[in-house]
C-alpha cells in the first residue's frame, strides 16, 4: 500500500499548501483524487514523487510510506527505483525526440526488460507503434498523452500517478484514456488518478477523495461519491433531480458545501 499520513507541505518556508492530508492507495486498485485548480493535488503528487525540492517545497509534518517504509525523505531517483512513476500534467514529453526514443528514455531504470516493456506499450497504444519514428512534438494532444503514459510504463512501475490525463482532450479521446487506465490497472499496475473530470475518474475508481484548500474534505467509495448530492452539484454540475445545471448556476451556487458547515 502507498499511504499518506497527516501530510503538511510548505513552499518557500512560508506558504502552507497541504494541511494534514491523509489517503491510502491499496495495491492493485484505482484511487481517484478530485479537486479544483489550486486545491493542492499536484503538490501531493510532487511530495509522493520526491519532486518538491525542485519547486522550493518541503514536507514539514506527516509521512508517506510505501509498504510501511517511509519514502518522503527520499529523492526522486530512489522513489522511481521503488516502482513509483508520475505522468505530469501537460504531458512533458521530449518534443525533439522520436516516439520510440521517448519510450526508451522511460526504460532507463529497467533496461533488462526493454523489449518486453516496449511490446507491452505498443500493445496498449497501437498508434504509438505506427508513429514510432515520428518526432514527438508533431503528435496530437491525445497521442502525446498516450506517449507520456507509455513512457512511464516502460519501467514497469508498481504505482502510476496520473496528473490530469484528460486535460484539454476531446470527449472521444477522454474515453480512450479512461479505457486505457482501466487496461493498465488490469495488467497489475496500481493507479492514483488526479482529475478535475469527476465523472470519468469516479467511473473507474474503487475509492475517491475530494481535496479543497489543501485538505481532504471527503473520502468515500467511488460509487457513493457519484451519488453524493454535493459531489453531483459542485463537481458534476447536476441538480437534485439529475438535471444538468448551467455554468452560471454551478459557479454561483446559493448554498454552502456541507463539508464547510
Amino acid at each position: 500500500m502507498l499511504a499518506v499520513r497527516n501530510l503538511e507541505v510548505v513552499y518557500d518556508d512560508v506558504i502552507l499548501v497541504l494541511r494534514g492530508v491523509s489517503l491510502e492507495v491499496p495495491e492493485g486498485k484505482i484511487v481517484a483524487l478530485l479537486g479544483a485548480n489550486g486545491a493542492g493535488k499536484t503538490t501531493l503528487l510532487r511530495a509522493i514523487s520526491g519532486l518538491l525540492g525542485v519547486h522550493e517545497g518541503e514536507v514539514t509534518k506527516g509521512s508517506i510510506t510505501l509498504d510501511d517504509e517511509p519514502i518522503h525523505r527520499s529523492n526522486a531517483a530512489r522513489i522511481v527505483a521503488r516502482g513509483i512513476k508520475q505522468v505530469q500534467e501537460g504531458r512533458q514529453i521530449f518534443a525533439e525526440l522520436t516516439v520510440e526514443e521517448n519510450l526508451r528514455v522511460g526504460a532507463h531504470t529497467n533496461i533488462k526488460h526493454l523489449k518486453e516493456n516496449l511490446a507491452r506499450v505498443y500493445g496498449l497504444f497501437p498508434v504509438l507503434r505506427d508513429r514510432r519514428k515520428r518526432t514527438a512534438g508533431y503528435l496530437s494532444g491525445g497521442e502525446q498523452q498516450m506517449l507520456a503514459m507509455g513512457r512511464a510504463l516502460m519501467s514497469d512501475p508498481s504505482y502510476l500517478l496520473l496528473d490530469e490525463p484528460s486535460l484539454g482532450l476531446a470527449p472521444l479521446l477522454v474515453q480512450q484514456i479512461r479505457d486505457l487506465i482501466v487496461q493498465i490497472n488490469e495488467q497489475g499496475t496500481t493507479v492514483l488518478l488526479v482529475e478535475q473530470n469527476a465523472t470519468m475518474a469516479l467511473s473507474i475508481a474503487e475509492h475517491g477523495y475530494v481535496m479543497e484548500n489543501g485538505k481532504i474534505v471527503m473520502d468515500k467509495p467511488a460509487r457513493e461519491l457519484l451519488a453524493d448530492e454535493d459531489i453531483r452539484e459542485f463537481y458534476l454540475g447536476l441538480g437534485a433531480e439529475g438535471a444538468v445545471k448551467s455554468f452560471r448556476d454551478v459557479k454561483h451556487y446559493k448554498r454552502r458545501k456541507r463539508w464547510l458547515s
